[in-house]
């Protein structure tokens, strides 16, 4: 968060990261199957209604190994998310920057080889 004049806000609680691009030139990051956008929304309704009953569960002193089996299931159901995002923008985003080719495809490449990368880190 900044104030008014640019600095930036030491109190404030970060928020999402910044986008590495310009999404609205090419019409939004485009999620691409039908329905995609709502089946992604809808999923991390989900994860999070399941992340809000294991802090129930916690404050609740449930067993851990049971706490741990909804922990298994909710980060599953974030991989998914993250898998149909991926998929969504091989499909769009890099695939339309490699039919443009030069630099553009080169950094929609790089970004989605560090997401892999990133996801199959975690």
């Amino acid at each position: 968060m900044r104030d008014d004049e640019g600095r930036a806000d030491p109190g404030a609680v970060p928020g999402p990261p910044e986008p590495t691009r310009d999404s609205s030139a090419t019409g939004g990051p485009g999620y691409v199957g039908a329905g995609s956008k709502e089946q992604i929304v809808k999923r991390l309704r989900r994860a999070e209604g399941q992340v809000r009953g294991i802090q129930r569960m916690v404050e609740d002193d449930v067993y851990c190994i049971d706490v741990l089996t909804q922990v298994s299931a909710a980060t599953k159901a974030l991989e998914t998310v993250a898998l149909q995002l991926l998929e969504d923008h091989l499909a769009h985003c890099v695939a339309e920057a490699a039919r443009e080719g030069g630099a553009v495809a080169d950094q929609k490449i790089a970004e989605a080889s560090a997401a892999i990368a990133r996801l199959v880190r975690s």
